[in-house]
C-alpha cells in the first residue's frame, strides 16, 4: 500500500537527518540528546531539544504509515493490562497483540472496569477494521462482560497461561519507560506508546526464528519500507 511521506516545509534539515534521529530515539532506550548525538559526525549540530520537536512532529506520521503497511493482522488476538505509575497516580496501559506479536493497538486509561475494557475493544476493531476468530484475555471480568456486549460471536479464551504473548509484548515498553524515567501525564504516555509501538515493532522482527541471512534480508527490506515511508528515498526533502 503506498503513502505519502510527511512534507518537511520549513524545516532547517531534509528527511535524511531527521528519520535517523527519529528511528533511533524510538528504537532504542535512548535520550534526545543521545539520539543526536551520532549526527556529529555528519557535521550536522542538532540541539535535544530539535529532536525532541522532530519526535513530536513526525514521529506519528511514521508510525502510522507503517501501520498501513502492515499486513493483515492475524485472526487470533491477545489482549492484556498492566498499571504504571504516572505522577504517583495508577493508570492501566492497555494492550493487543495477533498471534505474531504485533502490537495492534496500545490505551493508557485511569481504569480497568467493564467501561474500561469495552472502550478498548471499540477502539481496537475501528483500528483494525477486522474482527478476530478468537480474543485470548487473562481473568479479568471487565474484559468477559465487554467481550459480550461488543464482539459477542467472537471466541474468548480465558486463562493466565495462555495469555503469555500479551505479557511478553510488554518487556520493550517497560524497558524503554525505565530509560525515560517517567511519564509526565496520561496524554504524554498516550502518544509516546502510540508512536513507540509503530515504530519498534517494525524494526523488531522475531529474530529468534530468523537465521543469521534471513535476518539481515528481512531488516534490509524494512530499512527501505521506512525509507520510502519517511521520504528520504527517490526524492530530496525540502531543507
Amino acid at each position: 500500500m503506498s503513502s505519502v511521506p510527511p512534507s518537511y516545509r520549513g524545516c532547517r534539515y531534509p528527511a535524511e537527518i531527521i528519520s535517523p534521529c527519529v528511528w533511533r530515539y524510538f528504537r532504542f532506550p535512548l535520550r534526545f540528546r543521545e539520539a543526536g548525538e551520532p549526527m556529529l559526525a555528519r557535521g550536522v549540530v542538532a540541539s535535544h531539544e530539535t529532536v525532541r520537536r522532530w519526535c513530536l512532529k513526525f514521529g506519528q506520521a511514521y508510525a502510522n504509515g507503517l501501520r498501513r503497511r502492515r499486513p493483515r493482522p492475524r485472526n487470533k488476538w491477545h489482549l492484556d493490562e498492566v498499571f504504571l505509575k504516572i505522577n504517583g497516580e495508577r493508570k492501566y496501559r492497555w494492550r493487543a497483540v495477533d498471534a505474531d506479536g504485533t502490537v495492534l493497538d496500545i490505551l493508557v486509561q485511569s481504569r480497568r472496569d467493564t467501561a474500561a475494557a469495552r472502550r478498548f475493544f471499540r477502539r481496537l476493531l475501528k483500528t483494525t477494521r477486522t474482527v478476530p476468530r478468537v480474543i485470548v484475555t487473562d481473568r479479568l471480568r471487565s474484559c468477559g462482560a465487554a467481550h459480550r456486549e461488543v464482539m459477542p460471536f467472537v471466541e474468548h479464551r480465558c486463562h493466565q497461561g495462555l495469555n503469555n504473548r500479551a505479557e511478553n509484548s510488554h518487556q520493550p515498553t517497560r524497558q524503554r519507560k525505565r530509560a525515560m524515567k517517567r511519564f509526565t501525564s496520561p496524554g504524554h504516555a498516550q502518544r509516546f506508546l502510540s508512536v513507540f509501538s509503530g515504530i519498534s515493532s517494525h524494526f523488531r522482527p522475531r529474530r529468534h526464528l530468523l537465521t543469521a541471512p534471513n535476518y539481515r534480508a528481512e531488516m534490509t527490506v524494512r530499512f527501505a519500507v521506512w525509507d520510502q515511508i519517511t521520504g528520504a528515498a527517490g526524492r530530496p526533502a525540502a531543507a
